[in-house]
């Protein structure tokens, strides 16, 4: 199988090609005008000649050598002594044939000898030929200069586009500080400017999940010492209380009154270190969810942050809320989770709104407050980049906007079809 030709090869193909058709046109141009122009030159010629072939016979001394030696475009035949020129070029060759019609005037001279006079387009033929070759010799100068323009530009472009091939693939090889340099020309420095923007944009994202990567882990850390101190000071007390009324019990089961006091305390504390698991749980994960679906888990938990926080908050929710996969649930009730943690600790808001609403094939999230609003310039932290990753799992975009009068609305558009259970 051959090699396809190279960019080079194929400039140098289609250059070539509109060299010949263009060349081919105007040697079609050419020879027709110059048909079209001996035909004319020789209708002058044959009139010359009729004159010549009537006072010829009448006055012989009109056929002078000084006189006819320089007649164009006619031959005078005195016997075998022939003056007409040879056909001397290929032009010659396939245009004779075209004016072979032209008329033969024979005269008898008064002196005895005969003179044949016939019209001949050869120098007319001739100056054709030399006006071909000084167009193909021109063609030919104009062809090879396009062809070295061709290739010098054709080697600009492909010298750019290496330099574009090596800084991509520096940059997928992990060396996004890569950047190319300032180019004169402004489509190459366009093309430059797009690629060093990119590999800004993969270097800032790179940063920015590794940013996001430690405040994770510290996140995570976080959580582990907050559970750990909430099992050990709730829940390790509960149990060291309840192992000390069982070591009471166990030393007074003689005395009822005593008992049942004890049993009525161990019942306490075990309703108590119930309600501390349930807490715990309803923390790590939404058990609600499974239990009540996304709609009443929403309403469910705006209830209880209402309670919680102190504040009036609106609920807008849809009836019939398309049934999402377990995994897309989980994303918007943590991006409404993490919205309304936000309105409480830094929005300084009064009330909020919360919408949950499906609008033909998105189901739309919004969380709005009277708060500080959008804060300038905006340092997001680990929960605002938290539910920018969750939105987009989800197929969104997470979009922050100023409330009028005052305050944040939070939005968040999610193609719930494609996550429908």
């Amino acid at each position: 199988m051959a090699a396809p030709l190279s960019a080079l090869g194929r400039a140098s193909l289609l250059v070539s090609a509109l060299f010949l058709a263009v060349l081919l046109v105007c040697l079609a141009l050419v020879l027709r005008q110059a048909e079209l122009d001996i035909r004319r030159e020789l209708q002058a010629a044959d009139s010359v000649a009729r004159f010549l072939a009537l006072r010829a016979a009448d006055d012989p001394a009109l056929l002078d050598a000084s006189l006819t030696a320089n007649l164009r475009h006619l031959e005078l035949d005195w016997g075998d002594d022939a003056r007409g020129g040879a056909v001397d070029n290929p032009l010659a060759h396939w245009l004779a044939g075209r004016f072979a019609d032209l008329p033969v005037y024979r005269v008898a001279l008064s002196d005895g000898r005969s003179l044949s006079i016939r019209v001949s387009p050869l120098d007319e033929l001739d100056e054709v030929w030399e006006s071909l070759l000084q167009l193909l010799a021109l063609f030919l100068v104009a062809w090879l200069l396009c062809l070295g323009a061709s290739a010098w530009l054709v080697g600009r472009g492909l010298g750019l586009l290496t330099e574009v091939l090596r800084a991509l693939q520096a940059i997928a090889g992990g060396a996004l500080d890569t950047r190319l340099p300032e180019y004169a020309q402004p489509e190459a420095r366009r093309l430059a400017g797009q690629v060093n923007a990119m590999a800004q944009a993969l270097q800032q994202a790179g940063a920015d999940n590794q940013a996001l990567t430690a405040a994770l882990l510290d996140t995570q850390e976080r959580e582990r010492t907050r559970l750990a101190q909430a099992l050990h000071d709730d829940v390790g007390q509960i149990l060291a209380g309840m192992r000390a009324q069982l070591y009471l019990l166990g030393h007074c089961h003689d005395q009822p009154q005593q008992v049942a006091a004890i049993s009525r305390r161990l019942q306490d504390t075990s309703e108590q270190m119930q309600q501390s698991f349930r807490r715990l749980v309803r923390d790590l994960y939404p058990v609600m969810l499974e239990h009540l679906g996304l709609g009443e888990a929403v309403r469910q938990h705006v209830e209880q942050w209402q309670a919680q926080q102190g504040l009036p908050c609106a609920l807008e929710l849809d009836d019939a809320l398309p049934r999402l996969r377990d995994e897309a649930r989980a994303h918007v009730f943590r991006l409404l989770q993490e919205a309304l943690t936000n309105v409480a600790r830094h929005a300084g808001a009064q009330r909020a709104e919360v919408r949950l609403t499906c609008r033909g094939a998105d189901l739309r999230l919004e969380v709005c407050d009277d708060g500080h609003g959008l804060p300038t310039p905006l340092r997001e932290g680990v929960g605002l980049r938290s539910m920018r990753e969750r939105a987009r799992c989800l197929g969104a975009a997470l979009q922050l906007h100023d409330a009028a009068p005052r305050g944040l609305r939070l939005c968040v558009e999610i193609p719930w079809r494609e996550w429908t259970a």
